[in-house]
Parts: C-alpha cells; sequence; structure tokens
C-alpha cells in the first residue's frame, strides 16, 4: 500500500505544482505587471523550488556525443548491443576505432541510481579505452512474465556480457557490484573460460562489510531479513508495466540517501533558493544538473535487494569464503590470470577504506606484481568515480593500471 499510497499523492500534487508553475513564470517575466511587485522573485523562487521538489525525475541521459582522441573530437554513438529483462549492454562507439585501445566493460551499480551516475567515469575513460556499460533497467518497467531476478541472475548477466565482449576485456566494477564481479570472474577463472577478464578493478565496494562498518552495514546487520521484508518491500502498482513485481521502490532509497546528509541537501535548496532570486544562473544551472541525477531513483527487485542485504552485508559470504553461486561454491583463489586493483576514498561513508582494499586477501594467487591498491584520502563515495579527484589522480592511475595489465 505504500507504493501506491506514494504515487496518489505524487498525483494529488501535479495540479499545484502545475499552477504554481505557471504563476512563478507570471511573476517572473519582465514584461508582466506581477514582476514588479514587492517579493515577486522570493515568491518566485518559492515556486521554483516547490515544483524541482515535487516533480518525477525521469532516467537521465549519459549525453556524452563526443571526446577527443589524439587531440582531435570524435564523435561518440550510444549502441545497445544485447537486450536482457533486467538490463542491456551498452556501447560508447567512437567514430574513430584504434585497435590498440584496451576494450573496458564498466559495471555500473544496481542501487538505486541509474547507470548515468558514472557519466563522469565514461567520460574520462572514452579518450584511451573502447568503453562499455551495463545499463540497468528500472525494475517496475519489467513485467512479472520476465521472471524474477536475484544476486546470482546478477552474475549470471555479467558472465554474459563478458562472453559476448570476448577475450581480453577489462572490467571496472563500481560500488555496489564489486561482489558478483568478484564472484564471477572467479567461476570464470575456475571453468578457464576464454572470456575471463584481463584486469579486474574494483572500486568502493563491499568486499568485507565487517570492516569499519558504515551506517548502512550497520542498518544491515541491527535488523533481521524479515524487518526488510516487512517494512522496504512493495508491490509495483498499476499501470507500470512491471504492476504487482515485488521491489525494493526507489522513492525508499532516496529518503535514506538524502538522510545520510540532510543538513547539506536543505542547504543546497536554500542556496537555490537565493539564486533563483538573485538571477544567478550558473549556479541555478549547476544546482539542477546534480540533483537532476541525484533525485533520478529506480525500483530494485525484491530478490536482489534482500540477497544483497542477506549475503553481503548481513552474513559476508564472500568474505567468509562461504559464497555461492547456484549452490556452486564460489573461489576467489581460482583468480590467477586476472590483475586486480582495488581503489577507496579515505573519507567514503558508503564502503570504509578497508572493505574494498579485501578482495587483495581474497585472490591470493594473483602474482604481487599484478596487484594494485590505491587509497585516495581527500575524497568520499561520490569522489571516487566522479569530479576533479576522480579525473587528476584515480583516473590516470586506472588507465596506466589496465595498460599493465
Amino acid at each position: 500500500m505504500m507504493y501506491f499510497a506514494h504515487e496518489m499523492n505524487r498525483a494529488a500534487l501535479t495540479p499545484l505544482r502545475l499552477l504554481t508553475s505557471a504563476q512563478s513564470k507570471l511573476l517572473l517575466h519582465s514584461l508582466s505587471p506581477f514582476s514588479r511587485l514587492p517579493g515577486a522573485r522570493s515568491l518566485a523562487s518559492a515556486y521554483e523550488v516547490f515544483g524541482d521538489l515535487s516533480r518525477r525525475y525521469p532516467k537521465p541521459a549519459f549525453n556524452l556525443h563526443a571526446t577527443v582522441c589524439d587531440g582531435e573530437a570524435v564523435d561518440v554513438q550510444e549502441v545497445i548491443l544485447k537486450r536482457k529483462p533486467f538490463a542491456q549492454l551498452k556501447q560508447f562507439r567512437r567514430s574513430v576505432t584504434r585497435p590498440d585501445d584496451p576494450r573496458l566493460l564498466i559495471v555500473a551499480p544496481l542501487s538505486g541510481h541509474f547507470a548515468s551516475l558514472l557519466r563522469g567515469t565514461v567520460e574520462a575513460m572514452l579518450p584511451d579505452h573502447d568503453v562499455y556499460i551495463t545499463d540497468w533497467r528500472d525494475a517496475c518497467q519489467v513485467p512479472l512474465s520476465a521472471g524474477d531476478f536475484g544476486l546470482d541472475d546478477y552474475i549470471d548477466y555479467v558472465i554474459d556480457f563478458l562472453n559476448y565482449l570476448g577475450p581480453d576485456t577489462h572490467v571496472l566494477a563500481v560500488c555496489q557490484p564489486v561482489v558478483p564481479v568478484l564472484a564471477a570472474t572467479a567461476l570464470m577463472a575456475e571453468d578457464r573460460h576464454p572470456a575471463t577478464p584481463r584486469s579486474l578493478a574494483l572500486m568502493s565496494g563491499p568486499i568485507d562489510a565487517r570492516i569499519d562498518p558504515t551506517e548502512p552495514c550497520t542498518l544491515a546487520t541491527e535488523h533481521d531479513l524479515a524487518w526488510f521484508k516487512r517494512n522496504l518491500v512493495h508491490p509495483v502498482p498499476a499501470p507500470y508495466p512491471g504492476a504487482m513485481r515485488k521491489v525494493y521502490p526507489g522513492f525508499l532509497q532516496l529518503t535514506g540517501f538524502v538522510n545520510m546528509n540532510l543538513d547539506r541537501h536543505v542547504d543546497a535548496y536554500r542556496e537555490l533558493f537565493k539564486s533563483i532570486r538573485d538571477q544567478d544562473t550558473d549556479k541555478v544551472n549547476r544546482h539542477r544538473e546534480f540533483y537532476d541525477e541525484y533525485l533520478a531513483v529506480m525500483d530494485l527487485p525484491a530478490t536482489y535487494y534482500l540477497d544483497t542485504i542477506e549475503r553481503i552485508f548481513q552474513e559476508f559470504h564472500l568474505a567468509r569464503g562461504c559464497f555461492r553461486h547456484r549452490g556452486r561454491l564460489v573461489s576467489p583463489s581460482a583468480i590467477r590470470d586476472t590483475a586486480l586493483m582495488t581503489i577507496e576514498g579515505g573519507k567514503d561513508d558508503i564502503s570504509s577504506p578497508g572493505q574494498t582494499r579485501a578482495a587483495h586477501d581474497l585472490c591470493i594467487n594473483v602474482p604481487e606484481h599484478r596487484r594494485v591498491h590505491h587509497l585516495q584520502p581527500d575524497v568520499g563515495h561520490y569522489g571516487v568515480f566522479n569530479g576533479s579527484r576522480w579525473r587528476q589522480a584515480i583516473a590516470p592511475r586506472l588507465k596506466t593500471f589496465i595498460r599493465s595489465a
């Protein structure tokens, strides 16, 4: 009922949002006599902020239409290579191809935000790599007839995409995917699969969530699985294509994201109000560029979400050596020919330092000279894969690692 109530509330606000939007335009237009009234700009700014907070944020586009190769601008086209019910494999195809550029699969997190959250990650790697990404679907858009989706299915998808791309593919897993991607690599290595990744970079994810637990880790251990089922799993209402599918709704995830840094978000919207009032277009655009992405969230399949809570954050299966994929024990020690890099942020409040580095303790048969760990001391979770520190300090190290693998 919570999901249904949320949709009803959103629908009820639509007429008010349309009304305040019209009034805001009337108060801001230079030819309107109302724009000369005292306080007109402040009232219009309040209407604009209300509109931003109450509207529905659609799936953002990557908007990566060009990059620079060897000092020359080249066009980039998004091409969907393989479609599956819960994800599609997307390539950022450059108009100029260079055979020596490494093939890189970026495995985006299925943890609330869309794959476009990694826009900055893709943008930094495009000039020197043939880049692909896992573009996960919003579960409310997937009909029940497509079947269920759990953590084992996630691993199957990764293996299937790697099999499609073929040998010598390098993989970058960002945040949540580090566990299923490491598991997929271990299974492929044990099977001597020809498409086993040539290198594996794991970035800010919970390989061992027992190490210096963060707030999300603590939340998972403070409640049993029944609590998560009872409070956080709800059926998708009509008229969505995925009606009656059980999901962890995006709006509940967003509530958790916002509450972790509530004061910062409140201050951001205070500044938005002032920026609109003072006609500071640059600040308004910067705010909306960030929040158009941040507030666009997707539903997660309930089985996958509960599998992740139980097996990764409550029982720590991979770290304890008892992680299984469809009944088969996963052995990271089987990885021998895949180079390994781990990347962490010193101020990460989602996956604290040490949680990702733990992969080195599991992959004991990767030669020492093919291992790299990088701790970026001055960034939080988001800054590990986006922003200036990512571009200037982390991405160059990652590129060097891939080239040397």
